[in-house]
């Protein structure tokens, strides 16, 4: 059952922003992030920690990268990758 299926009104319930960006920075790397979302914190010398730090203070660019997550998280289909 998806985070969506749990609470239909907020898709992220229940996911924390250091989740998110794990499971994007394993699923396509720092260099793939950097590539979606042109910022500093992923292009050059990019960590777990300065990027939660960036996107914490910068709504928009964490609106972009959860619009990106969910985007994934719903058209998701397990065996498909």
């Amino acid at each position: 059952m998806t985070p969506f299926d749990q609470n239909p009104k907020d898709p992220l319930h229940g996911i924390t922003l250091k989740d998110i960006l794990e499971r994007l920075v394993k699923r396509h790397g720092w260099e793939e992030m950097g590539r979606r979302v042109q910022i500093r914190c992923f292009m050059h010398d990019p960590s777990i920690k300065s990027s939660l730090a960036f996107l914490r203070k910068t709504p928009w660019a964490r609106q972009k990268v959860e619009a990106w997550f969910l985007r994934e998280l719903l058209t998701y289909r397990p065996g498909k990758e």
